[in-house]
């Protein structure tokens, strides 16, 4: 049986112009020389303790990158919570952790590495720290008053720049999917790499090759609790074997193509559809206009961008008008403020947020809520005073 063709992905203008000089950094500034020494604590160690660690600062302010607003949203799902504002997660062969400082700086810790400087450089590459967020974000608050509201509580929240290849594999698993499973799927395929060893309880492993995911059958998956996503990873794992140069060298090479270059060549594997192409374009593959789209994105560009296609079906037009209308809006890094705008409407962080920033349905709702919850607490309190009276 055929797989059915994928709809027309959202996409938007190419922008005109290519990032500045201004809006990229050099990484060299950014950098301090480290030590040489190969580090490998988890050779005949047991984990180790996180009050242990020796934090070195990254000169990364807050505003630049705020872990608890990178990490876990839906970025990334091989980094896990190892402590109070830390994170621990792979970069190729090295496992390093992160942790938001007191003064709000970003100190590191590199558990696992044969070379730290080589480590650092690829940690400044997996963040995307070539790139200004504090420019950028001065461009959206000036075109836009609700941006430069909410910046002023979610600042640092960053796009990552991820290896081309997890990113594939884990948004293959994303799909139709909640963050419970799809993170427990892409740990049982980044089991099958070299062990990194294990952080606050989390084993950590080096992303497998294409030649190791080809000998995981789809039987193997099912099992593992897959579903119909098994078939599509084995299937990816074929389609990637059999492209020019090796899947690895291919799908590098769609960085260096446009938004619907990129798109059109992640839409010829299996498993892959317009909203999984966006993310993993913009989340690997340098291009930080692509949108994607489904109906939580949807509902904030009716609500706030496109009003007037509220109540609208969701259909591939329609995702590709919500695409054109954020780029519309923000320009050649739409897809960063697509980005800030999502996580804002997270329920995590809806709680830090003052009361205006939700819609009139919600605060109807949170208002009834508080309401009954108030009415149960005066019923509860009547009949506790009724059992001590003995009336």
């Amino acid at each position: 049986m055929k797989r059915p063709k994928a709809p027309s992905p959202p996409l938007a203008p190419t922008p005109s112009t290519p990032p500045t000089p201004q809006q990229r950094r050099s990484l060299n500034k950014l950098l301090k020389p480290v030590s040489k020494k190969p580090l490998n604590i988890f050779q005949n160690s047991p984990p180790l303790p996180t009050d242990a660690i020796k934090w070195k600062p990254l000169n990364i302010s807050k505003p630049e990158l705020y872990l608890p607003l990178t990490f876990p949203t839906g970025q990334t799902f091989r980094w896990k919570k190892t402590g109070p504002l830390q994170y621990t997660g792979p970069i190729g062969s090295h496992l390093v952790s992160l942790k938001q400082l007191e003064d709000n700086g970003v100190g590191y810790y590199c558990h696992f590495t044969d070379n730290e400087d080589v480590a650092i450089n690829d940690l400044f590459d997996f963040l995307n720290m070539g790139i200004s967020l504090n420019d950028m974000w001065d461009g959206f608050k000036a075109s836009d008053e609700r941006f430069a509201e909410l910046a002023l509580y979610l600042e640092g929240a960053r796009v990552l720049r991820q290896d081309p290849l997890e990113c594939l594999f884990q948004f293959i698993c994303s799909s139709n999917n909640n963050i419970q499973r799809i993170t427990k799927m892409v740990d049982f395929i980044s089991s099958k790499g070299v062990s990194l060893g294990n952080v606050g309880g989390f084993d950590f492993f080096e992303f497998p090759t294409l030649e190791r995911l080809a000998l995981v059958s789809e039987t193997e998956l099912r099992e593992a609790g897959f579903g119909y996503r098994a078939k599509y990873i084995v299937g990816t794992v074929a389609a990637l074997q059999s492209k020019p140069g090796g899947g690895v060298e291919w799908i590098a090479s769609l960085r260096k193509l446009d938004l619907q270059g990129a798109i059109d060549g992640l839409l010829s594997l299996p498993g892959v559809g317009p909203k999984v192409a966006a993310c993993i374009a913009l989340f690997s593959l340098d291009q930080h206009h692509a949108i994607p789209v489904d109906t939580h994105v949807w509902k904030i560009a009716t609500r706030y961008l496109i009003p007037e296609l509220s109540g609208t079906t969701l259909t591939p037009k329609i995702m590709t008008r919500v695409a054109d209308a954020f780029v519309s809006k923000y320009g050649k890094y739409a897809g960063w403020a697509q980005t800030l705008l999502f996580i804002s409407e997270l329920p995590s962080q809806k709680a830090i947020l003052p009361s205006n920033f939700q819609n009139p349905d919600e605060i109807s709702s949170t208002k009834l809520q508080k309401k009954v919850q108030a009415m149960q607490e005066t019923k509860e309190k009547s009949v506790n005073k009724r059992n001590r009276t003995g009336k």
